[in-house]
């Protein structure tokens, strides 16, 4: 599973969420929902932004953990279906 660790990283950089949001043109409720990690998705081109003006690299923000033990994981958006 992917985590998000946004609030982390505006926590070290003195930065509110409202700041960030400003700074790179995203809504306040994308980038909570990324925050709180229920957004299912990001682009890059958001990903290039947030870590332009954190001054950070994508695995400063996005961290992999295993699934835990029978948990399967979200159906993925780019998958075939047969």
């Amino acid at each position: 599973m992917i985590t998000v660790n946004l609030d982390k990283m505006l926590w070290e950089r003195h930065m509110k969420l409202s700041e960030l949001s400003e700074k790179i043109g995203i809504s306040m409720t994308n980038l909570s929902l990324l925050k709180t990690g229920k957004g299912r998705a990001i682009r890059f081109t958001t990903l290039n932004k947030i870590c332009k003006v954190l001054e950070c690299l994508p695995g400063d923000i996005l961290d992999y953990r295993p699934d835990p033990e029978g948990v399967e994981p979200e159906e993925d958006i780019f998958e075939e279906k047969l």
